[in-house]
């Protein structure tokens, strides 16, 4: 068994940073070749549709995730959902920008449920690459329902 601070096999290999601080601009062509990489492992035999994402967090490290179908159709997994899981496997914090692609690499809006997840864990700021270009949380999700809503 190795220790934690070894890696056990090539899966778990930490990705190299591409961002080096928040002021720095993103380098969405990083981010589209690590989520079209990823994009190639997704499980789609139903649907065939595969899509990947990749997320920058505010310490540099890219998250990445990739859709998962099942039999039971309403139970798969959308790529933004293993991404954000990764990010609090691997140590939690901030996305401050993703990309979510299909099988031919092309930018793809997150779906409604995704898209809060992204908000949760990404904030109003956190930018989005889009079929329509980079767009910030608000406004891809406005009048967004957050935490603070809870406490109301």
């Amino acid at each position: 068994m190795t220790g934690p601070d070894e890696e056990s096999n090539t899966s778990s290999k930490r990705l190299p940073s591409i961002h080096t601080s928040v002021d720095a601009p993103v380098d969405w062509s990083a981010l589209t070749s690590y989520a079209t990489e990823v994009m190639g492992r997704a499980y789609a035999p139903y649907s065939n549709y595969k899509v990947g994402v990749a997320g920058l967090v505010d310490d540099g490290r890219v998250v990445l995730g990739c859709n998962v179908e099942n039999a039971a159709y309403g139970v798969a997994l959308c790529a933004e959902c293993g991404m954000v899981s990764a990010l609090h496997a691997t140590g939690g914090g901030r996305l401050i920008a993703v990309v979510c692609v299909d099988a031919q690499g092309a930018p793809l809006m997150p779906c409604g449920r995704c898209r809060q997840l992204l908000w949760e864990n990404g904030g109003p700021d956190m930018q989005l690459m889009t079929p329509s270009g980079v767009k910030t949380m608000t406004e891809v999700l406005p009048d967004a329902f957050g935490a603070e809503d809870l406490e109301r």
